[in-house]
This record gives structure tokens, C-alpha cells and sequence, in this order.
């Protein structure tokens, strides 16, 4: 009798993605065993890349000030969340941040500006910003910017710009649940311009947002459609004061089951744990390393993550190595022996310390 988790895996080293009832089944089934299936979403990830885990930095360069309405998001213009906004930061600040992503091991460093899309003068503005990066430091260059023609994916393009981020989110048809302000049309129009252009798309999704399963299904096989190379895995954040903060539906292995059927529809992609990865994941967060090949480090738009000493150790334990690039001092990172999750603390307990 066949192993249907070897069958799996088999299919993924051929490219060949399961059947959307097959993925349906991979996220709903109570049947499905979930450390095999873990292990056949490891198949094709060490195939293509190892057991090697990219690093990414995203700087926060802009925050607030969107006219759009995304509910899941902090920034969006309806939100009551209570963040502070600024505009984009001065070129100096962006390049020191830079700076400290490479040292830090990072593989990307990520810029994200809030707002619809940038004009052309933000444009160009951003691109002398990343030949300046890319003249400087040996690590990979992607941005996040909102909606983008073909005039201003070129002037980016013709910079030198690795990668920019547009994440699909959710499917086309619950889009209208999560935004009104501008269309899924318009989102896969601007991962188009991007490939027309030579610009890498990096493209996700976030679950958690009432959204039913074949609707993370769909955006898989979109993804896979489109062939996009980066994909991030967002876990719903609920940030209180947003008109999207959760559906219920998010346990640690239901996310490890997204991270795994992702893998499988995608198997030459990068697959990253994004937002929401350690809140969500929790304890099984060592887990999607299997699947997964990529995360980030120190937070993300508006929210805190895990720390890069405390994210290094997790990948080290589990037996994988962190890509880095040459800045990168890789034996800093390396800790080994005993250690307490707050290494501030005495070790013996209080009340038995003299």
C-alpha cells in the first residue's frame, strides 16, 4: 500500500502540486498525521534549498498615513489602533538599518512604505536609495510599497531592485471582506508589471481572516500560477483598534498545516514565516522549519517578534544553519550548553536561593 505522505513528496520533487481537494484535506482533515506530513513537506525544501533558513530585516520606513482600508492592517485609515505615524524616513537612517540587517546575518533587507503606491519622485527617490544599498552592503534588496505600474516598476527595476513585496492576502472572492479601497485585480496587475519588468514578486497571504479554506487553497494555486518565487505565510495579528482581528480559527497545528500545504503547492519557492509566526505557531514554531526556508527577524510593519539571538538559537537547535552573507560573523551566534529562556534570571529558584 502506498504512503500517501511518500506520494506526496514524490509529487512535490516532480512539481507536481496535490489536487485542491487533496490540500483541503491537508488543512481540515482530524485524519492527517501531522508530523509525516511535516516530513513530506521537508522533502522538497531540502531538495531545493538545504538546510539553509534566509534571514529577512524590514524596516518600517514609513507608518500610517495609507488611504487605504485594509482591515487587517494597523495603518489603514479606518484603523483605531494606536500607533504613532511618520513619513518616510530620512536616506541616512534607511542605510544605517541596512547596515546593521547585513552585520546581523540578514539574506534581505526589507523597506516598506505605507500607502496606495508611490509616485513617480517617490520612485526614483527609492531607487537611488537602493543603488546606494546595493553599492554598499552584500545582502539582497526588496520593498514594500503598495500598488505599482510598469513606469515605476522600470524606474526600480533599473536601480538594481532584487524584489518588491505585494502580498495577495486572501483570495479574490472574500477580497471584498478585507478591503474596499482597491480590488485583488489591481494587486495581481502589479505582481504582472513586476515580472514584465525584471523585479522578483514576493507575494503571500494572511490567514485568520474569516476567510474559508479554499480560499487559502486558492491563493496557493495563484501563487503557483503566477510563479512567484517569495512567498510569505502571515498568521492574522490581532491588533485591537483594527476592523480585522481574528476569526477563531488559528491553532499552531492549523498554521503548521498552511506552512506544509504551501510547500507542497509551491516546492521550488520560498516559503517564509511572516507576521504572526510566533504569536500563532508558538510552540511548534521549530516545526515549520521543515517546510519552510525563511523568516524574519526583530518584528514586522507594526507589531514586535522574536528577538534575532533567541530566533538563531531556535535554528541552530533544530540542526539548520542560517544563510547570512559576508558581513555576517557567524560564530557570534552560536550558543551552545544550557540555557533558560531569560538568561537575566538567576538559575536556581528563589525560593530556595540563599
Amino acid at each position: 500500500m502506498t504512503d500517501p505522505y511518500l506520494e506526496l513528496a514524490e509529487r512535490a520533487l516532480r512539481n507536481e502540486a496535490p489536487t485542491p481537494d487533496e490540500c483541503a484535506a491537508l488543512l481540515d482533515d482530524p485524519g492527517v498525521e501531522l508530523l509525516p506530513l511535516v516530513q513530506a513537506a521537508f522533502v522538497p525544501r531540502r531538495h531545493h534549498f538545504g538546510r539553509k533558513v534566509m534571514v529577512h530585516v524590514l524596516n518600517n520606513a514609513q507608518n500610517g498615513l495609507c488611504p487605504e482600508d485594509c482591515g487587517y492592517c494597523a495603518q489603514n485609515k479606518d484603523s483605531q489602533a494606536e500607533i504613532r505615524k511618520y513619513p518616510m524616513k530620512g536616506d541616512e537612517e534607511i542605510l544605517a538599518a541596512a547596515e546593521a540587517a547585513a552585520k546581523a546575518g540578514a539574506s534581505r533587507y526589507c523597506i516598506a512604505i505605507s500607502g496606495r503606491g508611490p509616485t513617480v519622485q517617490r520612485a526614483r527617490q527609492l531607487a537611488t536609495i537602493v543603488r546606494t544599498i546595493k553599492d554598499r552592503y552584500p545582502i539582497e534588496l526588496c520593498i514594500s510599497g503598495g500598488l505599482l505600474s510598469d513606469e515605476h516598476a522600470k524606474i526600480l527595476a533599473d536601480a538594481g531592485l532584487d524584489r518588491f513585496n505585494h502580498n495577495l492576502n486572501t483570495s479574490e472572492a472574500h477580497y471584498d471582506k478585507i478591503c474596499t479601497t482597491h480590488t485583488y485585480r489591481d494587486r495581481i496587475d502589479t505582481l504582472e508589471a513586476l515580472k514584465r519588468n525584471g523585479i522578483e514578486p514576493c507575494s503571500g497571504l494572511i490567514v485568520g481572516m474569516g476567510e474559508q479554506t479554499l480560499d487559502v487553497v486558492d491563493v496557493a494555486f495563484e501563487l503557483r500560477r503566477l510563479e512567484v518565487p517569495s512567498i510569505p505565510m502571515n498568521f492574522l495579528i490581532p491588533i485591537e483598534g483594527n476592523q480585522v482581528v481574528g476569526d477563531g480559527s488559528l491553532t499552531p497545528e492549523r498554521c503548521l498545516r498552511a506552512v506544509c500545504m504551501m510547500r507542497l503547492v509551491n516546492p521550488t519557492a520560498e516559503i517564509r514565516l511572516a507576521g504572526g509566526r510566533e504569536g500563532h505557531l508558538r510552540s511548534l514554531g521549530v516545526l515549520a522549519l521543515w517546510p519552510a526556508n525563511s523568516l524574519f527577524v526583530e518584528g514586522y510593519l507594526t507589531t514586535r517578534g522574536d528577538a534575532v539571538r533567541e530566533t538563531y538559537q531556535m535554528i541552530h537547535d533544530a540542526g539548520f544553519e542560517v544563510e547570512g552573507n559576508p558581513l555576517y560573523a557567524r560564530e557570534r551566534d552560536r550558543n551552545g550548553g544550557f540555557r533558560l529562556g531569560n538568561d537575566d534570571e538567576a538559575l536556581l529558584r528563589p525560593e530556595v536561593r540563599r
